[in-house]
């Protein structure tokens, strides 16, 4: 009897931690799951994500070789923080590992989740395809904290790719283009979280390389309901341009109202996280019109030329709208995923995960033709700058070009 005990804790106990104690599932059956915040300020953002990953799965008549494909669209987010938790990202994770039938795993949103996830997939040797993470820790030696990315490979195997440039890149092109404007003066902000905090500390960096003076930074409380005294305190400084780093669920918007609303007169920039129509709605159109400036990973919709373009023809027809910005990483994640699974040829994990790291010149998507590197980043480098013109966002120009 006890014999028998130690052994169901050892199977339990590997069951857990990754797939070796996974029972088969249906052999002719693949899952590719997604874990985003599906509740709160997001969900207009990972809708746009989830209709790609649907676009991409849709096209391929729900089939992947010999292998009928089903997709499950999960929450990180809970209602009452109104935002991802590390609770519901963990618990995802967990549940995607336990499932025999999963071999994707798309996801996160939130580079803060992110941490939470990678290590456990890690384990599970299940593929993690990121449409929208861009904190350079993640996957990229020397650019993060001290341990990354190493610490969410327990394995010391890859495990983890995204579709998405990274903010090593969009970070010092923000300071830059700020530069060109005429910026000299500029008072930081951030969220206190992974990816606000890092992109912000990135826009820093390059504004001293160039000469901007950085007149404060301050990370805000994202529960806080309004910063109009912070606002006050700022205009003291008079800065040519505030820089937020940080997303429309930490408060990006109100930023933009109380910064107004305090008299200040400067410009605004904020990174891609804000790159969507909630954060004009959050901030008020009027408060932004021609002194908002975003940058995003990528091009516009309205930009995109070829199979990008004819990606956003079939969305805007099938759901009767335009994309928001991540809705074409949502797709190129789901070709991915797909694509390593085909090339695989079976359902083991282990080869999924070799079969998407292999990927080169890939152009099944709509991003063109691009790579993984040895780190599981893409080759896309594109970064763009638009402001906010009439309430809508307005291309202004390809950025380090």
């Amino acid at each position: 009897m006890a014999a028998w005990t130690t052994l169901g804790v050892l199977v339990l106990g590997s069951i857990l931690a990754g797939g070796a104690g996974v029972r088969p599932g249906d052999p002719r059956v693949v899952k590719i799951v997604s874990s985003l915040p599906r509740t709160g300020s997001a969900k207009a953002q990972t809708d746009t994500i989830v209709n790609g990953i649907r676009i991409a799965i849709d096209e391929a008549g729900g089939k992947c070789g010999d292998f009928e494909v089903v997709y499950a669209d999960w929450d990180d987010a809970t209602a009452a923080a109104g935002q991802w938790t590390a609770e519901a990202e963990t618990a995802n994770a967990r549940r995607a590992v336990r499932d025999p039938d999963v071999v994707a795993y798309i996801g996160t949103y939130n580079s803060g989740a992110a941490k939470m996830s990678m290590p456990i997939l890690n384990r599970a040797e299940l593929l993690m395809i990121s449409p929208a993470n861009t904190w350079p820790g993640l996957t990229k030696p020397g650019t993060g904290d001290p341990g990354e990315p190493g610490i969410y490979r327990p394995t010391g195997k890859l495990n983890y790719v995204r579709v998405v440039p990274a903010d090593d890149l969009q970070g010092p092109l923000s300071a830059r283009w700020a530069h060109a404007m005429g910026v000299r003066r500029v008072f930081v902000l951030d969220d206190n979280q992974v990816y606000g905090k890092g992109i912000a500390t990135l826009f820093i960096a390059a504004c001293q390389e160039l000469g901007i003076e950085v007149l404060g930074h301050e990370s805000i409380d994202d529960k806080a309901q309004e910063f109009k005294a912070l606002m006050t305190s700022i205009k003291a400084t008079a800065p040519d341009l505030i820089y937020f780093g940080g997303s429309t669920q930490t408060k990006g918007g109100q930023i933009a109202k109380d910064m107004v609303a305090a008299g200040l007169e400067c410009k605004l920039m904020v990174p891609d996280a804000c790159y969507e129509d909630a954060f004009i709605a959050a901030a008020g159109a009027s408060n932004l019109n021609d002194r908002c400036y975003v940058t995003f990973g990528g091009l516009p919709a309205e930009e995109l030329r070829g199979p990008g373009q004819v990606f956003v023809e079939r969305y805007q027809a099938r759901f009767g709208r335009p994309p928001e910005g991540y809705a074409i990483y949502g797709y190129e994640a789901g070709k991915v995923a797909l694509a390593a699974i085909e090339r695989a040829g079976s359902k083991d994990r282990v080869a999924i995960v070799a079969a998407c790291l292999a990927i080169k010149d890939f152009e099944q998507g709509a991003l063109g033709s691009w790579s993984f590197d040895a780190n599981g980043d893409t080759s896309v480098t594109t970064i763009s700058g638009s402001t906010v013109h009439d309430g809508k966002f307005q291309f202004v120009k390809l950025l380090g070009q």
